[in-house]
């Protein structure tokens, strides 16, 4: 049996902590203006509509499916900038710097290795792209903790 990965979160004003972070986070990968705060305020709410018009999704206000996986920014080995940085803060680095380096590489590494033992169809090449964000912002990082590489 074929593992599947948690579904993605439906998140919306009021929501707070996780994955608000990492949702503003990607929308200032996006070039919107939010302070990453874990608070799914106004501010927040006005950058997720103005995202949503802009990829013709209904802009409503609410991050489902289809936006999270318009958001998706692909982070790789030599990547920087805020998307990185919401990969960084999702998995508690010591250096959330926004620069895509070894230790975020084996925290990605890792949670891959981890979705691949339970059966999820994912590849384990250090590359955050839709399973891997989808693992994370679902909360299924929470549930498979991971060593801090060195």
């Amino acid at each position: 049996m074929t593992a599947t990965l948690n579904p993605w979160p439906t998140t919306r004003q009021g929501s707070t902590d996780h994955p608000v972070q990492t949702l503003q986070y990607l929308l200032l990968a996006h070039g919107h203006t939010v302070t990453v705060d874990g608070v799914f305020g106004s501010e927040t709410g006005a950058a997720v509509r103005a995202f949503q018009w802009a990829k013709s999704i209904p802009d409503n206000g609410v991050v489902d499916s289809a936006t999270w996986r318009a958001l998706l920014v692909e982070v790789r080995p030599g990547a920087s900038g805020s998307a990185v940085r919401g990969l960084q803060e999702e998995f508690a680095l010591d250096a959330a710097d926004g620069v895509y380096g070894p230790k975020t590489e084996a925290a990605i590494r890792d949670l891959q290795e981890t979705l691949r033992s339970t059966g999820a169809p994912v590849s384990v090449d250090g590359i955050a792209g839709p399973q891997t964000w989808q693992a994370v912002v679902s909360g299924l990082r929470e549930a498979a903790p991971l060593s801090k590489a060195a």
